[in-house]
């Protein structure tokens, strides 16, 4: 099986370099890589995080922020996968040194901790890398999982899964987001978990909390029902463009999840008469104002963006990944909607079991909700009540994490 991994991480390479010829992520990931990371000023402690992307780094951060305030003689150092969140996030103030991961393998691994030296591995969520791992198990390095969540389906839990089974031994101790994960680890034998929750929750609740006002979006919006839709990728914005086009009495603000030139401009097409936000931004004109559709052409905006939604929409749900962040909106007590596949997210299904979110399979299912929730304020109130109640009452994970470091004394000298 190690075998298999090794030829895994050699097509998974070749491939990503072949694709960079044409594609501007792919180039990303390969030039970021191009260079090893250079550490050169250490503290006393080093804490390394490890995020997949974008949204896995929003789960971490509120940890990482209580590290820095705690113990704010530690060196940070937080690495990305990928280049969504390399490329957002590689001058973020809270960590010392941000930096691609270097890629799997024994070599490149060996190099990497040698420079790094690290006091307190944080690992959010999920994404395994076996040499990295394995490295990691032979030192007396803690390695904790923070809002990690497993399901049967995963290679863990198949005959097959050996090389992924011993990933798992890294590991320190794992805070898990439900009781089925904490389950599914002691069935192979792993005690040493806590269901903690989801940090995600900490992360939406201090962002509502310190969310600034947007006044190009007030004016945009200028009193009228607001639908916002974010993350929203191809398939997503066809379910939307009749009702668009049908109701302009209706202030609709799209989110692209892909904010490139090309996608920008194909969403443009989509929905006619639309405008960008930078373009509100640059002219800030009474006819520009006057349209119905606004496209947020930035990265960064969109958490903030969801308090001025009557309705929201999170896309990726007709993509086999899945939703995206939902929590962004329903921090703010607003109805969900989203596509069908979000049976791998549990704030999905609590929030659909409760109805506070909803699922459409098509373009006339969601019109037929929005008739319903329009005529409807009664229940949009209520909506609104359980949403933010179920965010609260959620909060807390990210100070469960701290208090096991502390009570551990992972990072006192």
């Amino acid at each position: 099986m190690q075998f298999i991994y090794q030829l895994f991480l050699w097509c998974y390479g070749g491939g990503i370099r072949i694709a960079s010829l044409w594609n501007n992520k792919a180039k990303s990931w390969v030039m970021g890589r191009r260079r090893f990371p250079v550490i050169e000023h250490k503290k006393s402690k080093t804490v390394w995080m490890h995020c997949a992307s974008l949204g896995e780094f929003e789960q971490g951060r509120p940890l990482l922020e209580n590290i820095r305030k705690t113990y704010p003689d530690t060196t940070i150092v937080l690495t990305f996968f990928s280049p969504s969140g390399y490329e957002v996030q590689h001058n973020y103030p809270g960590a010392d040194y941000v930096f691609y991961l270097p890629m799997d393998g024994r070599r490149n691994t060996k190099q990497w901790l040698d420079i790094l030296q690290p006091s307190l591995v944080l690992w959010v969520k999920y994404e395994f890398w076996y040499y990295h791992l394995a490295a990691l198990k032979n030192t007396d390095v803690p390695v904790l999982m923070v809002s990690g969540i497993f399901r049967p389906g995963q290679p863990f839990f198949k005959w097959y899964g050996g090389v992924w089974r011993r990933m798992l031994y890294s590991f320190t101790h794992f805070f898990v987001q439900n009781e089925e994960s904490r389950l599914l680890l002691q069935s192979l034998g792993h005690t040493n978990s806590t269901v903690g929750g989801d940090t995600r929750f900490d992360r939406v609740i201090e962002i509502a909390e310190n969310a600034r006002p947007l006044p190009l979006i007030e004016k945009f919006c200028k009193g009228r029902e607001v639908i916002i839709a974010g993350s929203t990728w191809e398939d997503d914005e066809a379910e939307w463009t009749h009702y668009v086009r049908s109701h302009r009495d209706i202030c609709f603000i799209f989110a692209p999840h892909e904010v490139d030139a090309a996608n920008i401009a194909d969403v443009k097409k989509e929905f006619p008469g639309s405008i960008l936000y930078s373009e509100l931004e640059k002219n800030n004109s009474p006819e520009e104002m006057s349209a119905h559709v606004l496209i947020i052409d930035n990265i960064g905006m969109l958490s903030q963006l969801y308090r001025y939604a009557t309705i929201t929409y999170v896309g990726g749900g007709f993509d086999a990944g899945g939703i995206h962040n939902i929590l962004e909106a329903v921090v703010y007590g607003k109805p969900v909607i989203f596509g069908p596949n979000y049976e791998k997210f549990a704030e999905a299904v609590d929030l659909v079991d409760t109805g506070v979110a909803f699922s459409i399979d098509s373009a006339v299912e969601l019109e037929q909700l929005l008739t319903q929730l329009w005529g409807d304020e009664q229940r949009l109130q209520e909506i609104g009540y359980k949403a933010k109640n179920y965010v609260m009452a959620k909060a807390g994970a990210t100070r469960q994490v701290m208090a096991y470091i502390q009570a551990n004394r992972l990072l006192t000298n």
